[in-house]
């Protein structure tokens, strides 16, 4: 078995890289995009998850603040992505918004896990600035839309997960919480 995926390797036909997939951590493994159930969802609504002991509530934008470093100022997101802003390596603004033109590359401070670097960068494609605050917050390791944008600003892709749906050490203060319980004390 290894010798052909060695030859499909060497002729260039298949290859190796880190990607984001459907993972599951009740069944221990990657599942296809045909294999996922998707939702729309009207607004805040609770779902019981797998290995949590409460439902999780999911369709809610979330808001919080991080620091501009050496300065006062503070640059405000919005997401329905809570449990993820502990994986989060810039914020991305949109280049011609007038708001934050000044901040385009500043560094910002990550109010958990200070220790990390991020950034400000300004992204046409990502941003809409009609939408929450305009701003974004980047997580490529978790989020498709922040994973092209992470290769093209070549930001630090920081996995927080662990194979069974638990904060790990790269989540700071928050590690071997499970995903959605620590979203509610952010």
């Amino acid at each position: 078995m290894n010798e052909a995926f060695v030859r499909l390797f060497d002729q260039g036909l298949i290859y190796r890289a880190n990607r984001l997939v459907n993972w599951c951590p009740k069944l221990q493994t990657a599942l296809s995009d045909v294999e996922c159930d998707t939702e729309e969802i009207e607004g805040p609504t609770k779902i019981p998850i797998p290995g949590h002991k409460y439902p999780a509530e999911f369709g809610c934008l979330w808001s919080f603040a991080y620091q501009i470093k050496g300065s006062d100022e503070k640059i405000i997101v919005a997401t329905t992505r809570p449990e993820t802003m502990l994986g989060d390596v810039a914020v991305a603004v949109h280049p011609d918004d007038p708001r934050y033109k000044h901040l385009h590359g500043k560094e910002i401070v990550h109010p958990f896990i200070p220790e990390r670097k991020m950034k400000v960068i300004a992204d046409a494609e990502l941003v809409d600035m009609t939408f929450g605050t305009g701003a974004v917050k980047i997580t490529p390791a978790h989020d498709h839309n922040d994973y092209k944008c992470g290769k093209k600003h070549n930001l630090e892709f920081v996995n927080i997960f662990t194979d069974e749906g638990k904060m790990n050490e790269n989540a700071g203060p928050y590690a071997v919480a499970l995903r959605f319980v620590s979203s509610l004390n952010l």
